[in-house]
């Protein structure tokens, strides 16, 4: 899904809210993937602790306001489909919440085209390994076995944490030097491409 610019939309106006210095675009797009108590806390490290609960809120606001700018890269969809229909389990570890998976699901209309979604509200944030790890458990599966497909480093960490292996993509939140360092089993620099190393080496 092609939020990324969404998202820091939405960090720049909540800091704006509140009177607060307002981050960067680097700094508000580094920490996507976060829970979003933890992501509000990387971007806007040195403001007082009790802003913290209100930037989230107004995060919150902004961000649940955005549906009509949630829009799925060109050949997502197409690709998802694909890899269902080959008998592969899908499934979403996300820093978004359940409420605003749910919504972006909606939105888009895949709702009910993944076997397993797991939110940051629900578990352990990003790189902590637990989201794979529950993902897994219900889906039957064996962690050597599990591939994860990530934008940022905090994917790619989750995944050498969990003991998975893992894929980067360069149209996301971190820089392709940044996801390389992490030594992916591959960099993709498109959808297409991502679909096609997947149908060679899945």
């Amino acid at each position: 899904m092609d939020s990324t610019a969404t998202i820091v939309k939405c960090i720049q106006a909540a800091a704006r809210d509140l009177g607060l210095p307002v981050p960067d675009k680097r700094a508000a797009s580094h920490v996507i993937g976060l829970g979003l108590a933890d992501a509000m806390q990387a971007a806007m490290p040195d403001i007082d602790a009790k802003y913290y609960p209100r930037i989230v809120e107004r995060y919150r606001h902004h961000y649940l306001g955005q549906d009509q700018d949630l829009t799925l890269f060109n050949g997502a969809r197409e690709m998802i489909a694909a890899l269902s229909q080959q008998g592969y389990f899908l499934a979403v570890a996300t820093g978004k919440s359940r409420v605003g998976l749910n919504r972006a699901l909606n939105a888009t209309g895949l709702l009910s085209v993944f076997d397993a979604t797991r939110c940051a509200d629900e578990t352990f944030s990003k790189p902590h390994p637990a989201m794979l790890q529950e993902l897994t458990r219900e889906l039957g599966q064996d962690m050597a076995r599990t591939l994860m497909i990530g934008d940022t480093t905090h994917d790619l960490l989750m995944a050498r944490n969990a003991g998975a292996a893992c894929v980067a993509v360069e149209y996301g939140a971190h820089s392709t030097s940044e996801l390389l360092a992490l030594s992916p089993l591959y960099c993709a620099e498109s959808i297409a491409a991502l679909h096609e190393w997947l149908l060679a080496n899945a």
